[in-house]
């Protein structure tokens, strides 16, 4: 019969991981890539205090996207994988890229109407976007 699981893990000499690890990354790579996501969130953080009308969703979006792809080159290991897992991954992107952008310009494209809505209903009140 088939040994446990348990005791065959016990059994089995170094060279029989079948490339389970298969690269350790520096950890000064690993700093750096911290140091880099912290100066970014620095950024992130000073665009907010910029107006840039239209483009700050652009700015905000691009901020976050180095930063969620630094994170996954580094810290998942993308790039050290097999190049078909990363395609895998920008394909995921490119469909969650499908369903939000109708979203966002729905939103851009309702906005004024929001805005005409609440100036019409509540004139006292302040005015909630730019």
């Amino acid at each position: 019969m088939n040994e446990p699981p348990a005791q065959h893990e016990m059994n089995s000499s170094p060279s029989d991981d079948h490339g389970l690890v298969s690269h350790v990354v520096p950890a000064i790579v690993l700093v750096a890539v911290f140091a880099a996501l912290i100066v970014l969130t620095g950024i992130t953080l000073a665009a907010t205090w910029v107006d840039l009308g239209p483009w700050n969703l652009v700015v905000a979006m691009a901020i976050a996207t180095v930063k969620a792809a630094l994170v996954a080159l580094y810290f998942m290991h993308l790039r050290y994988d097999h190049p078909f897992h990363g395609l895998l991954f920008v394909a995921a992107l490119v469909f969650l890229a499908l369903f939000l952008v109708p979203t966002l310009q729905d939103t851009v494209d309702t906005e004024p109407a929001i805005q005409q809505f609440r100036e019409a209903t509540s004139p006292g009140l302040p005015k909630t976007s730019p």
